[in-house]
């Protein structure tokens, strides 16, 4: 490994002076430091990062916990969480939870084991108030951004998050505006904040539109697939004469959408369907789905700019990011004809 020494008596300068110019202090001139970096590039030097974390007390890593590496919410979060962390000049390490508090403590632990400056978490919702890991995260003063909404055990905790409960009351407006009226709901996890907004912005739609808010539209649908797909033979079997679905999240809506045409109903002739999230799927689904438009790369910069002010020891503030409607085809008006929507379908 080529040392800073061997790069000095080449250059035939201090090896403060080399240090300086690889570190681009402003007392060397341009031109001593163009020199001195591109013979270090010459003689194919590394910096010793470990080394120097030793010296300054930092290990230059920074940790990123999310539920699952094949959620495709978080890949543009990701991208725009190692790109700003590489112009850092930090490495971004991340970890998976897949959704269980066990596992999340555990890999919050080795996060802490390896001296990372900072930590990215999209914590795993439980109903307890406290978690003491997070307490213990907060003791040691660990810079720490939450990636989504804050619930009671995270409090402590700066935040970015999408603005669900706007967003979700325009989705539910715009199928209003189209002329519908009865309206489904397939929800998330009530345990998790963000989908108790969407939940709570698609009531506030209806109550502004005077439609009473009917709690036999709602139906349990969780966050995947599977799950709406479950939920969608439950509302062909109960048959709640309901135009249209508002779907918690994209996943949950193409899910749904799939069983609903395998079951012979047509979308949005039948049925207007709408989703949350706008997943790359959304977009090439049979059906291209009306949803919203999370924005994903934007809440990764915040989210990094946000742990350059913490690194700092700067103040920070929660930052709530606005999303907008994407209209598609999976919605249209309500058919003239009586609840086809609900006639009798192959179950």
């Amino acid at each position: 490994m080529v040392r800073l020494k061997e790069i000095a008596e080449a250059a035939g300068v201090s090896v403060m002076t080399v240090s300086k110019a690889l570190r681009d202090k402003p007392d060397l001139s341009v031109a001593t430091k163009v020199r001195i970096r591109a013979l270090a590039a010459q003689m194919c030097y590394v910096p010793d990062l470990w080394a120097s974390g030793m010296r300054n007390r930092t290990s230059r890593l920074l940790g990123l916990v999310i539920p699952a590496a094949t959620d495709p919410v978080f890949a543009r979060i990701m991208f725009a969480l190692e790109q700003s962390a590489q112009e850092l000049g930090y490495d971004l390490v991340y970890t998976q939870s897949f959704g269980k508090s066990d596992r999340e403590e555990s890999v919050l632990r080795r996060l802490l084991a390896r001296r990372a400056d900072g930590i990215f978490v999209s914590p795993v919702y439980r109903m307890e108030p406290n978690a003491p890991i997070y307490d213990e995260l907060h003791r040691r003063g660990m810079p720490l951004v939450i990636l989504g909404h804050r619930a009671p055990f995270c409090s402590q905790f700066v935040n970015v998050e999408t603005d669900d409960v706007t967003a979700s009351a325009a989705l539910t407006r715009h199928l209003i505006e189209l002329g519908h009226r009865q309206i489904a709901f397939f929800a998330g996890p009530m345990v998790a904040p963000w989908a108790q907004e969407r939940l709570e912005g698609h009531r506030r739609a209806l109550r502004e539109a005077g439609i009473a808010v009917d709690d036999r539209l709602v139906f349990n649908a969780g966050s995947t697939m599977e799950e709406g797909a479950a939920a969608a033979l439950q509302f062909i079997q109960e048959n709640p004469g309901a135009t249209a679905i508002q779907a918690v999240t994209d996943l949950v809506a193409i899910g749904a959408a799939n069983t609903l045409l395998g079951q012979g109903l047509r979308i949005p002739e039948d049925l207007s369907i709408v989703g949350y999230g706008n997943v790359q799927l959304s977009e090439f689904f049979r059906v291209p789905l009306t949803t919203v438009r999370q924005p994903k790369l934007r809440l990764g910069t915040v989210a990094a700019e946000t742990m350059q002010h913490l690194l700092r020891g700067e103040p920070v503030q929660a930052r709530r990011l606005p999303a907008e409607i994407l209209i598609r085809a999976s919605t249209a008006p309500p058919a003239s004809s009586a609840s086809s929507a609900s006639r009798p379908a192959r179950v």
